[in-house]
């Protein structure tokens, strides 16, 4: 009973990181030895940061260097999502049940993620992301970690752009342009009590902004 006790607990242990097939076990009443299966051990570390990516793509229209960063950018796959259900555009809780409110829920999610991945390229120069990430991941090694520019290194320790102008993440940015308003004016000694619309000034921040739009 001792025995299968102690198997009982080593097994657990063991099974809990898949190395069971690495170590040697020998277990008796009141005993446990164990050892490394050495060769087994080396065999696996031959690959061990490896992995595979297949397609059927042929070379001729997919290099294998290109296989891996497409891959890689299924990450922006889940930061699509992330950002759609809670980040930026929040657009859940979703309570909709027939077919076509659905398809046109997604459709609109779909726009407004369409809209925000071209002001983020616009707005580069005052975000902390990349700028020109294609061309970058073009440079970089595939395979290796990615790291950051030396721009984008250079915001993250000063937090200030090329113009001097606060670094921004989306949500801070999207906050200081809701800061502008447009009032509505009266002039309290006329007689007619006309009113008229006074649009505030632009912030250095807003107004790069708008630059950066074309606006």
């Amino acid at each position: 009973m001792l025995k299968a006790a102690i198997g009982l607990k080593a097994g657990q242990i063991i099974g809990r990181y898949q190395m069971a097939k690495h170590f040697e076990r020998r277990i008796e009443d009141g005993r446990f030895d164990w050892q490394r299966r050495q060769a087994s051990i080396e065999r696996e570390s031959q690959v061990d940061g490896i992995y595979v990516v297949r397609t059927s793509e042929p070379k001729r229209r997919l290099s294998a260097a290109d296989a891996v960063r497409d891959y890689k950018r299924l990450t922006e796959v889940e930061q699509a999502f992330r950002s759609l259900k809670s980040v930026d555009l929040r657009v859940r809780p979703i309570y909709h049940r027939v077919a076509n409110r659905v398809r046109a829920h997604l459709l609109l999610c779909m726009l407004a993620y369409y809209v925000q991945w071209h002001l983020k390229r616009a707005w580069g120069p005052l975000l902390f992301e990349e700028q020109d990430l294609e061309t970058l991941r073009r440079q970089r090694d595939p395979v290796a970690a990615g790291k950051p520019s030396a721009v984008v290194q250079q915001k993250k320790s000063t937090h200030k752009t090329a113009q001097d102008l606060p670094v921004q993440s989306f949500a801070t940015l999207l906050h200081e342009l809701g800061n502008r308003c447009r009032n509505t004016c009266l002039v309290v000694s006329d007689p007619s009590q006309n009113t008229f619309q006074q649009v505030t000034e632009l912030t250095p921040l807003q107004a790069e902004a708008f630059r950066l739009l074309d606006l």
